[in-house]
């Protein structure tokens, strides 16, 4: 008798609507605290989304990845059909929602008209919010897809996984690293410019 595949007719749907649904709905928490000129909400919609968003991109990025690297295709094809289209939609809105606030919560103290060499640090968020969000919306997320995609079939291409794959590990490991370098520069705005 031979074992049932991990993935049967088990397989989860490609697009659940909760997970649009809680998108929509943390974008619209962040439109608020941007229409409210609360400084303490919108502080808090921005360190909690990027909290969020590094600690899931930094779990994901060096454990949860080299565990799966490891892993059989099946416990792959398993865990990726179930993960990703959760993060297809958290990963991308927590991006969208840290950058927008984080951009409206810097305008709102008055950090964008900061002089210089303190403008230094306040270009560098610049600059590592938008090499991550792009580096997150195109290669990271497109990469994503195309790997799900792939593991829905009834007969997954591994190879094309692993090209898919052989790249995208130096991505999220410039991902990390920049999160990290996000790290180090809000602490510098935490203790004062």
């Amino acid at each position: 008798m031979t074992e049932p595949s991990v993935i049967s007719s088990d397989m989860p749907p490609a697009i659940n609507p909760w997970n649009i649904a809680g998108c929509l709905a943390a974008i619209l928490v962040m439109i608020a605290a941007i229409a409210s000129g609360s400084i303490f909400m919108l502080n808090f919609v921005h360190v909690m989304a990027g909290v969020m968003w590094t600690g899931t991109d930094l779990y994901m990025g060096f454990f949860v990845g080299p565990a799966l690297r490891a892993a059989p295709l099946e416990a792959r094809r398993a865990v990726i059909t179930r993960l990703t289209p959760k993060t297809l939609f958290v990963m991308p809105t927590l991006a969208i929602i840290t950058g927008s606030s984080g951009w409206y919560h810097a305008k709102q103290l008055g950090l964008l008209d900061t002089p210089w060499p303190a403008y230094g640090w306040v270009l560098a968020a610049l600059i590592l919010i938008a090499i991550l969000t792009v580096q997150g919306l195109g290669v990271l997320l497109p990469t994503n897809v195309r790997v799900y995609l792939e593991l829905r079939k009834p007969e997954p291409d591994a190879a094309r996984i692993g090209r898919l794959l052989k790249t995208y590990v130096y991505w999220i490991s410039a991902q990390g690293v920049g999160q990290a370098l996000m790290i180090v520069v809000m602490a510098r705005f935490v203790t004062g410019l």
